[in-house]
């Protein structure tokens, strides 16, 4: 990789990074090409980005930023990942983590608030902004629902009547 590539590498993932919530970091030591790929499928599914790139390189892309303070986890075979969904990329993460014990988490960054391994676990167990959304939809539903449902039991009742009425006379 010449100069000009890795200055368009660091440039490139500084945008990536100033665009996200939060920003985790991963040891991928031993996994294979199908699992990375695997993995980084599931991560560009919801949105987010993951990226290998040189502890350096790394560094310096997170110089300047709110995540600049955990430039100290970038020590061995490093992966990064990040996302405006900080729950989304925790919980594809853990799980992917759970499965498969070569990917180990370091911790990460949610804006300024440095996480450590535990952390990330914890916030992978919150609701996604998806699930929060949803379930917002479903409050907000529910009294409607009740309402018509309220209003159409009348006249049910109202046809029911009339039916053994109609019963009994035949």
């Amino acid at each position: 990789m010449n100069r000009t590539e890795k200055k368009q590498l660091i440039e490139t993932l500084n945008q990536s990074v100033l665009a996200s919530s939060v920003v985790l970091v991963a040891h991928y030591k031993g996994l294979t090409v199908a699992e990375m790929t695997a993995l980084r499928i599931k991560i560009r599914e919801i949105g987010a980005g993951f990226k290998v790139a040189k502890n350096k390189l790394s560094q310096l892309a997170l110089a300047g930023t709110p995540f600049e303070q955990i430039s100290t986890m970038f020590v061995g075979p490093t992966a990064i990942a990040y996302s405006s969904d900080p729950v989304a990329v925790a919980k594809v993460l853990t799980e992917f983590a759970k499965a498969n014990d070569k990917l180990v988490m370091l911790g990460g960054a949610f804006g300024a608030t440095l996480l450590d391994a535990k952390a990330v676990v914890e916030l992978s167990k919150l609701p996604s902004l998806d699930e929060l959304r949803a379930k917002i939809v479903g409050l907000i539903n529910a009294p409607a629902t009740r309402i018509a449902g309220i209003l159409q039991a009348p006249a049910g009742q109202v046809a029911r009547v009339i039916g053994a009425h109609a019963k009994a006379a035949a």
